[in-house]
């Protein structure tokens, strides 16, 4: 794998070169169009139930047919899968990712069942055409949508991946020109001003793109939602909502990243009735929250992953781990109620209908892709939100924000054929989705022993030595 200088700016070097991993199928594969799976249990997401003893046939990228054995007719010269004992779910989907390491990355992300992502931001220049190859399956990986370039306030936190807006103008100009650029939402930052921030959110509505934020100071996270906001990640603004409700002064200027999470230890302070109806509130609005618990749980042990003792590190590249060094090597780790009290937090959203999505802010230290999408939806089973919420999580409700609720996210005719058999119903313990049998992507089927090689070759590649 040639992978040199990928994306060695952000290590100082002034170029951005992709990596992509065009023409890297699985080798030696045959192509048959059609497929039967036979006696199979089919997790029905949207209802929260397994349906036993069915057929699926899928031609192509898509399933053409489905239902019982007795009315599904296997067409002659189909490749028949035997699904006894077998659950047969949606592709699982992590909505929070900052796709860098293309060939490691793909590979982790189909072994572990994840077959759609959201990247959060890139230089449009990388991602956007990385995103169009996996899309029409010429790079190996998971389908893609993405933002583009981060919009932030001047100078931006992450200047090699976003942009400085100084002005309403500005903003809107920037939603334009993103717009031209085909990106297929806008990502917005910390240091917005709230009156760039209202423009952004304006102009993005007269495009039809969704905006998704990591919530600027400026403003409390109702008052963006009201206004249109359509997803908030991590719990950026929810530490405005304690202050709030304590009656204690919020902050509404950028003091650092996570600068007030200090509110999220007096979380018990704070009237249950009254923190209910924020989020009832929120729900109304529409607006669906992308929690990424995993990173603040991962973030408590930095120390421990600094010096190479975390899971899954056999897959991580020495690029990522360089990145790691490069932009978190002052972090310290992060204290455990930020993690566990918002995770409390998170499960009252759920219990007020608030749609969440199953996200890992991957391109973090510690996260490691596909892996750690089975640690937050089992992170969230633990605190007690319910197996076949956590599945839509993962499944419907990402595909449905994303515009691709038509093809993806949940087993129906008609739609695309990335699937995922498991063994152990998911809807009993959200675990069971960790137990792949097998799976298709756009239709194309990958065994058990396809997806174990898969893990080989990204434990290769990541093994590498790579040079500028």
């Amino acid at each position: 794998m040639k992978c040199s200088k990928l994306f060695l700016s952000l290590l100082g070097v002034a170029s951005l070169v992709s990596c992509h991993d065009a023409g890297s199928q699985p080798t030696n594969q045959v192509f048959t169009p059609m497929y039967a799976i036979k006696n199979v249990t089919i997790v029905d997401v949207e209802n929260g139930v397994a349906i036993p003893e069915q057929t699926v046939i899928i031609v192509g990228e898509q399933i053409t047919q489905s239902g019982g054995r007795e009315n599904v007719s296997i067409p002659q010269g189909a490749t028949v899968i035997n699904g006894e004992g077998l659950y047969l779910m949606p592709g699982l989907v992590d909505a929070h990712v900052h796709y860098y390491d293309a060939p490691i990355f793909g590979r982790l992300m189909i072994a572990n069942g994840v077959l759609l992502v959201r990247d959060m931001g890139m230089p449009n220049e990388y991602i956007l055409p990385l995103r169009d190859e996996l899309n029409r399956g010429e790079t190996l990986g998971p389908q893609m949508v993405t933002t583009g370039f981060i919009l932030d306030g001047d100078p931006p936190i992450i200047p090699l991946i976003s942009v400085g807006i100084t002005s309403p103008d500005q903003g809107r100009a920037v939603v334009r020109q993103q717009a031209e650029a085909g990106v297929d939402m806008i990502k917005t930052y910390s240091r917005l001003e709230k009156d760039v921030f209202l423009a952004i959110l304006d102009e993005a509505q007269k495009y039809d793109l969704p905006v998704a934020a990591h919530l600027p100071e400026s403003i409390y996270i109702e008052d963006a939602a009201a206004a249109g906001l359509a997803s908030s990640e991590h719990f950026n603004g929810f530490e405005k909502v304690i202050a709030q409700l304590l009656g204690e002064p919020a902050r509404f200027y950028f003091a650092g990243l996570a600068a007030d999470a200090g509110y999220l230890a007096r979380l018990g302070e704070v009237d249950s009735e009254e923190l209910r109806a924020v989020y009832e509130r929120l729900g109304e609005s529409g607006l669906t929250v992308c929690p990424t618990v995993v990173t603040f749980n991962t973030l408590t042990h930095i120390s421990a992953i600094q010096g190479g003792s975390f899971f899954g590190s056999q897959y991580i590249s020495q690029n990522v781990l360089e990145m790691w060094k490069a932009l978190w090597t002052q972090q310290s780790d992060l204290p455990d109620f930020i993690w566990r009290n918002w995770m409390q937090m998170v499960v009252g959203l759920n219990r007020a209908g608030v749609p969440l999505m199953v996200g890992t802010d991957l391109m973090l230290p510690g996260i490691v892709p596909g892996f750690s999408v089975h640690e937050e939806m089992a992170i969230w089973q633990e605190a007690g939100i319910p197996a076949a919420d956590i599945l839509r999580s993962a499944t419907i409700v990402p595909a449905q924000f994303m515009g691709l609720g038509n093809r993806l996210g949940s087993v129906d005719v008609g739609k695309t054929a990335s699937i995922v058999l498991v063994r152990g119903n998911p809807l009993e313990d959200i675990r069971n989705t960790q137990q792949i049998e097998g799976l298709f992507l756009r239709g194309q089927y990958f065994t058990r022993s396809d997806l174990d090689r898969l893990l080989d070759e990204a434990k290769e590649f990541a093994l590498q030595s790579i040079t500028p």
